[in-house]
């Protein structure tokens, strides 16, 4: 079993970094850990600046204040201070820049084509990014501060978030001329020491530290080490680990008491990379760790072998379980329709796999003959249907008709990359296909 660190979480960080990165599987818990430990810091004297890269933050809805790009002092809360980083806000005010100065003396087409040329992916990533560097590779931009905690996007968001110092100071090395998707190169190697600089401190254990948040269970702990093994090819290998949720059964429940023993089980199955990270253990919540006053519930440690913190009574009673189909209904009602497509969506960790597994399961059970297809970089597919998959449509044993595949974007734009570039290859110059392979490459 793996040691806690006792007391409260922000002991573990308090005298570590200036800059901590929270990252991990939808759904864990990244921004609850974030919020508390920026508010742990904050009451023990320290000045903070929370900052979310996580598009679909909700940072103003733990924090109960309205956010903006710019930092927010948080009301209860001297010295804490927050902002939501708004990559499409940043691309909008990027393009901007570049075009606004043309208006009113280039033909309308002429403007049209250059917004449309930096309206892609690309564009709204390096924006981002350039705010990002921004805080992290210029000291003067956050000397106001002791730290810096970023809440970001799940997990691979946040690797290519953390890579792209690294990838775009090569880039800038192996192509002196040409252009990107945010225009001239040169325009580029004019941040080339913010973008140095940042790629310093992500790799300075004395100045970052990467906080990898999941919960104690299976999918969430591998995609833990794997992403702890991409950080370390990527030079950063100052990380902690925080398994959120820790659950000790104390009535004779056997729904509870399964619940701990997976836990348990998982927390024993961990990879040997991921158990040598010191760690923090936190306790799992009877309601979201809302507001200032949950998240200072949610400070105080707990290792998975006692039990957890009690949570406050309810002030009104809990109302009786409500009665509720079950999944065969749906079932039942997509079977008649016929041939169809059938989409599961929601925030992460809400179950979307699991739903979907079970109503395909279903579906072929009904006789229909089900294709099963996860667009998800972090799929878990595998391991709920017991399968080894790829991104051919492979026969699920023991459920005739279903059939199931994991869809890799990264290998799909990688081939797409190469249909488009490959007829030119030797037909163009080598300056030309680089080019072309980077405006492919948002």
């Amino acid at each position: 079993m793996l040691r806690a660190e006792a007391g409260r979480l922000v002991v573990v960080l308090l005298s570590t970094t200036h800059n901590l990165f929270f990252t991990g599987k939808g759904g864990v818990g990244k921004t609850s850990v974030a919020c508390a430990t920026a508010l742990g810091l904050a009451d023990a004297g320290r000045r903070v600046l929370l900052v979310s890269t996580d598009p679909a933050s909700n940072l103003d809805e733990v924090l109960g204040v309205t956010l903006g790009a710019r930092p927010t002092a948080v009301p209860g809360a001297p010295n804490l201070f927050a902002a939501n980083l708004d990559p499409l806000a940043a691309a909008a005010a990027y393009r901007e820049r570049v075009v606004g100065p043309y208006r009113g003396r280039l033909p309308d087409a002429a403007i049209r084509s250059m917004e449309e040329q930096l309206s892609g992916a690309c564009t709204v990533e390096i924006a981002t990014f350039d705010e990002f560097t921004a805080l992290l590779g210029d000291p003067a931009a956050t000397a106001a501060f002791d730290h810096v905690l970023f809440d970001t996007a799940p997990t691979g968001h946040t690797l290519r978030l953390l890579a792209l110092p690294s990838a775009w100071t090569g880039y800038l090395d192996a192509n002196p001329g040409g252009s990107s998707c945010l225009g001239p190169l040169a325009g580029l190697a004019q941040q080339r020491a913010l973008y140095t600089a940042a790629l310093a401190a992500l790799a300075d254990a004395a100045r970052t530290t990467v906080v990898l948040v999941a919960r104690p269970d299976r999918p969430a702990l591998r995609e833990a080490e794997r992403t702890r093994v991409e950080l370390e090819g990527i030079g950063i290998t100052h990380v902690h680990l925080v398994l959120n949720g820790g659950f000790r059964a104390t009535r004779d429940d056997p729904v509870a008491h399964a619940w701990e023993q997976g836990a348990a089980a998982a927390i024993e199955a961990m990879a040997p990379g991921l158990r040598r990270l010191p760690h923090t253990t936190l306790p799992l919540l009877g309601d979201a760790p809302m507001g200032l006053a949950g998240l200072r519930r949610l400070q105080v440690g707990a290792s998975p072998a006692s039990p957890p913190s009690a949570t406050p009574p309810s002030a009104t009673p809990p109302s009786p379980p409500a009665t509720l189909p079950p999944l065969s209904a749906l079932v039942d009602a997509l079977a008649p329709i016929g041939h169809g497509v059938v989409l599961t969506m929601g925030k992460g960790g809400v179950g979307k796999t699991s739903v979907a597994c079970a109503t395909a399961v279903g579906l072929a059970d009904a006789g229909r003959r089900v294709l099963l297809v996860s667009t998800d970089p972090a799929s878990n597919l595998d391991e709920v249907l017991g399968v080894d998959l790829g991104a051919r449509p492979t026969a699920v044993p023991g459920v005739p008709g279903l059939f199931a595949a994991n869809l890799d974007p990264l290998a799909g734009a990688a081939a797409y990359r190469e249909r488009v570039v490959g007829p030119y290859r030797g037909r163009l110059p080598d300056a030309a296909i680089r080019s072309m392979e980077e405006q492919l490459s948002g």
